[in-house]
């Protein structure tokens, strides 16, 4: 199915994500891919995020989560902040749908963050159609749909370790979602892992941001239960299959961009030579760690550009920028993506967050795996010990990557043996990335799917469901 024009039908969907970057980016890409296929589409976001959106044939429309002036820092809870985003965002989506109704394109279908479960039950009481968008891994889904089900128990000690999970290698300690290893210490988040299935069998689909070669064995077994369509990666045309036109952003940035500091001392370095450090958005280290890091960096005299928010850079070693000049540029935010696909960069030392997994993936950039928590612990497994991309170094008793251990990981996946079997797998990765979006790929026949039901719907007035 090629692109159509936007107006050849009724069919109209409301794109909701959870207000952080790292569900904003994959969810408005997908909004791009239903534009791009001929389906009016409209992004809902939170007052507090709703200015950083700009994408080409969207319109966007502000919600509210009771916070408006800055989010969720501003309720600076996990539980406060989900309970007002559920009352004021049902109360704000519900107006929405209204609004639409009076027009020519009222709202048929919506797809919500699987964080938002409550945007179903709206979605429902209106009569129109709800599609789940999960922003993890299938692993991740897996994991945390079974134990929903009962079907798997959060292991209490250690000897209830390797937690076996049909689909998935057998996981250790360090290989768990946070949530999982320490349950107590993050009851609010555990519930809202958990609260993604618990009207799940309302939703008429449910797509995952992943490809059926990335993790088509992990989802066999589970399609009884999580019938869900991989229509991953979600990362901006331009780096994959190209049809987009224009496409080199997610058009959706809550910090302004530094690219051209970065690209232009890149520029000055030979192919292959830097190491791009960057912990996401979320992630704060210990000073210990950023001293680890930072040291270990400055003896592994590989050319290095570290991304550090500003609010992280005190914890730098005093006097270290200068230190470092010759070799090493420290910015407080780039382009990762155009960093990502820049000849000069040989590595990329991540935080294993999936958007960032998927776009070394996608862009073929070998990794050195320095997880904090969350789903960050089992992406770095599969990155290192499945998908074979990169190293995950090992970490003291007090969960500290030491520089020596560092060091050492940098040198596997920069120089030597190893690095080209990783570098020659990174770019095996790649292709099959770009094939699972390119036209009749896997993740393209899947949304066409999506699509071919609205537009069925929209002509005969019946769903014709995406589960069954």
């Amino acid at each position: 199915m090629g692109v159509q024009s936007i107006h050849n039908n009724n069919v109209h969907v409301l794109v909701i994500p959870y207000p952080a970057q790292g569900h904003i980016s994959p969810l408005i890409q997908f909004a791009k891919r239903l534009v791009s296929k001929g389906i009016k589409t409209t992004f809902a976001t939170t007052h507090y995020t709703v200015k950083s959106i700009t994408a080409p044939n969207i319109s966007v429309e502000p919600i509210s989560d009771g916070f408006d002036e800055s989010g969720f820092s501003q309720a600076n809870d996990v539980e406060l902040f989900l309970t007002s985003f559920k009352s004021n965002g049902s109360k704000t989506v519900s107006n929405l749908i209204h609004k639409y109704q009076k027009t020519s394109t009222p709202i048929t279908c919506i797809v919500y963050d699987s964080f938002l479960p409550w945007a179903l039950d709206v979605a429902k009481k209106h009569e129109i159609y709800g599609a789940a968008f999960f922003t993890n891994s299938a692993a991740v889904c897996n994991i945390f749909c079974r134990i929903h089900h009962g079907l798997i128990e959060i292991p209490v000690k250690v000897d209830d370790l390797p937690l076996i999970v049909p689909g998935i290698p057998p996981l250790n300690c360090r290989d768990l979602p946070s949530f999982i290893r320490f349950p107590e210490s993050y009851p609010a988040y555990m519930a809202m892992k958990l609260s993604q299935f618990s009207n799940l069998n309302l939703a008429d689909w449910m797509f995952v941001n992943t490809f059926q070669a990335l993790e088509g064995e992990v989802m066999k077994g589970l399609t009884e239960l999580f019938p869900a369509k991989l229509i991953g990666p979600m990362v901006p045309s331009a780096y994959l299959d190209g049809r987009i036109k224009g496409d080199k952003g997610y058009g959706a940035n809550l910090w302004k961009p530094l690219s051209e500091d970065c690209i232009n001392w890149l520029e000055t370095k030979p192919s292959k030579s830097v190491a791009y450090i960057s912990f996401g958005s979320m992630v704060s280290l210990t000073q210990e760690q950023i001293e680890e890091i930072a040291f270990g960096l400055k003896e592994s005299e590989v050319n290095f550009l570290w991304v550090l928010r500003e609010s992280e850079q005190g914890k730098l070693p005093k006097g270290y920028k200068d230190l470092i000049k010759e070799k090493g540029i420290i910015v407080t935010w780039c382009n990762q993506l155009e960093l990502l696909a820049h000849d000069a960069v040989g590595c990329f030392v991540t935080h294993c967050g999936w958007n960032s997994t998927l776009e070394s993936l996608s862009l073929g950039v070998p990794v050195v795996c320095l997880p904090q928590w969350a789903d960050q612990l089992p992406d770095a497994k599969f990155l290192e010990e499945i998908w074979e991309v990169g190293v995950r170094p090992k970490e003291d008793e007090n969960g500290v990557v030491k520089r020596e251990e560092f060091v050492l990981s940098l040198k596997i996946v920069m120089e030597g043996e190893r690095s080209e079997v990783i570098r020659k797998n990174a770019n095996e990765w790649k292709k099959l990335a770009r094939d699972a979006v390119s036209e009749g790929g896997s993740s393209d026949k899947n949304i066409d799917d999506f699509v071919d039901q609205l537009m069925d719907n929209d002509k005969n007035g019946h769903l014709i469901s995406g589960k069954k």
